[in-house]
């Protein structure tokens, strides 16, 4: 039994501004693979605010083609140009698409537009590496990040980290 050898390689793509998501919706029906990392940001207007998604990567998107769906990729509207060095697509490792979808499942479903918390809170990391881990919140710095001290083995561990990663401890 001979295994298959696929000679797919992940490329990313440069496009033009704001059509990451167009780009994706042509490319995928030219059933080429794509990955677009998006993630939910708070837009904020004169008269109102709200949640979209938005490209991870401003002006690029990912694919996973064959040497010979370069061209066709290349052809379609609002595609720039592959991302390369020394004239050559540089090949993105799997590993790192992967580590990005990681990431992109680690951020929380729907962020909370306002979290309050208050100097000497208990709270619970919720994200991230350090997720369950407790401790007394210290600082606030800014809306976005928050400095907790965490107690280990008779010390006191300063963890600086986004405020959307955190909750309050109710007991």
């Amino acid at each position: 039994m001979q295994k298959i050898v696929s000679n797919k390689k992940w490329l990313a793509l440069y496009t033009r501004p704001r059509f990451e998501q167009k780009i994706l919706i042509e490319l995928e029906s030219k059933n080429i693979e794509t990955f677009l990392p998006l993630i939910k940001r708070l837009k904020t207007w004169s008269d109102r605010k709200k949640w979209v998604e938005e490209p991870l990567f401003r002006s690029y998107i990912f694919v996973n083609i064959t040497e010979k769906e370069h061209f066709p990729t290349l052809q379609t509207f609002g595609v720039v140009k592959f991302i390369s060095f020394e004239g050559k697509a540089v090949v993105i490792p799997e590993t790192q698409i992967n580590a990005i979808k990681m990431f992109l499942k680690q951020m929380p479903e729907s962020p909370e537009e306002n979290k309050h918390f208050e100097l000497g809170e208990k709270v619970r990391i919720t994200s991230g590496q350090l997720k369950g881990l407790e401790g007394e919140l210290t600082k606030l710095r800014g809306r976005k990040k928050v400095l907790i001290m965490i107690e280990t083995v008779n010390q006191k561990l300063p963890v600086e980290i986004p405020a959307m990663f955190i909750e309050k401890i109710t007991e």
